[in-house]
């Protein structure tokens, strides 16, 4: 039995559902608005890439390593973008959130805090996880900028850790989140999304 098992999770109108072959038309549109794939700093696939992304997704799946979602609206089943849960360590409950990109129209919208409000539930609520962690590119200060939204603590950074998909070598930025720590950040989230937007 694996420790993240096939589930869909959905409020606030947006369904996260298990990443599936079927998704990759969607997949593609989603990544085609503002081209994403040329950010250096990110992990979106390019459109001829969408499939092996989606087949990569899986095998890590069937492995236990990670669990991607396609990220959809949820009344027509649009997609808006994709999530993970990766880095899967049932042996201290931990998971890590990440892979995660939207079409540039959702962006800074409500549906990634909400989708990690989603994620988040079921890491420490479903799974019983002591921590779940996040990384960023040192040079992706928007998303450095979003964990910390979340409530997360920096725990460091990783120097020389990874390759960036134009070759060079980047630091990692690490982040987490303890149990104990999940009650007030969740408050936080659900504050920060039922407040009006400006």
């Amino acid at each position: 039995m694996a420790y993240v098992e096939p589930v869909t999770l959905a409020a606030r109108g947006i369904a996260l559902v298990p990443l599936a072959l079927t998704h990759e038309s969607g997949l593609r549109a989603a990544a085609a608005d503002g081209e994403l794939w040329t950010l250096r700093i990110t992990s979106v696939p390019e459109p001829e890439q969408t499939r092996k992304y989606i087949e990569d997704a899986l095998a890590m799946r069937e492995a236990g390593n990670r669990f991607a979602f396609c990220v959809t609206e949820a009344a027509t089943g649009t997609v808006l973008g994709c999530t993970s849960f990766h880095d899967i360590v049932p042996a201290v409950r931990r998971v890590e959130i990440g892979w995660t990109w939207y079409a540039k129209r959702i962006q800074r919208t409500h549906v990634n805090t909400t989708a990690k409000l989603l994620m988040m539930t079921h890491a420490f609520e479903t799974l019983g996880c002591h921590v779940v962690g996040w990384r960023t590119d040192n040079f992706n200060f928007a998303s450095q900028a979003a964990i910390e939204r979340l409530g997360a603590r920096k725990d460091g950074v990783l120097r020389g850790h990874a390759l960036r998909r134009d070759g060079t070598i980047r630091d990692t930025v690490m982040y987490s989140m303890r149990s104990g720590e999940w009650p007030e950040a969740k408050a936080q989230l659900l504050y920060l999304l039922d407040k009006p937007r400006a």
